[in-house]
């Protein structure tokens, strides 16, 4: 199988991490790999929050719904639509920011290491409690927050492929 298909299908979840940090140049790369992302009309909308401090990652676990995670470190993808000159590329830093947060998950497993998606956007209260622990400004929207280590547990590779979704040519054609 290709090395890349096989670095999608190992991309799971994981929700328990080792106390090893990680390492400032792993984080990094995710960075890159996040900013290597397709935009609408190349308008990247992205910024983003690295949190390595324990003190904010427990503010993230005890405040936030899902956020009860051990990781060592978290990314938070923000969108900024203000950093576009064009106004309709604005209207996607959704998309754009979800693919950069695509790419940290799957540039994550070629690292070794294991991540699991926190959404927060559009749910206000999360919003505002990850933009307090953050200190984003107004402008700036966090979409969701990724944290990042070396797993602690092993799952499976797997697809999730349903054919039944799949429609040929128009709806309802298998």
């Amino acid at each position: 199988m290709d090395p890349i298909l096989e670095i999608i299908f190992k991309r799971r979840s994981i929700r328990k991490y080792t106390d090893q940090p990680v390492e400032p140049e792993k984080l990094e790369l995710l960075l890159q790999a996040a900013m290597a992302a397709p935009s609408a009309m190349n308008c990247k909308p992205w910024e983003f929050v690295v949190v390595t401090d324990p003190g904010k990652l427990a503010q993230f676990r005890q405040r936030l719904v899902f956020g009860d995670r051990n990781a060592p470190a978290a990314i938070v993808v923000c969108g900024n639509p203000s950093l576009s000159t064009n106004p309709t590329a604005r209207l996607f830093w959704v998309q754009d920011c979800s693919l950069a947060g695509e790419n940290i998950l799957i540039a994550a497993v070629g690292l070794g290491l294991g991540t699991v998606w926190i959404g927060v956007h559009p749910v206000a209260e999360f919003v505002r409690t990850v933009r307090e622990i953050t200190g984003l400004p107004k402008r700036v929207t966090p979409l969701g927050l990724l944290y990042v280590g070396y797993p602690a547990e092993e799952k499976s590779a797997r697809t999730q492929y349903d054919k039944k979704r799949v429609h040929w040519q128009e709806y309802g054609q298998e």
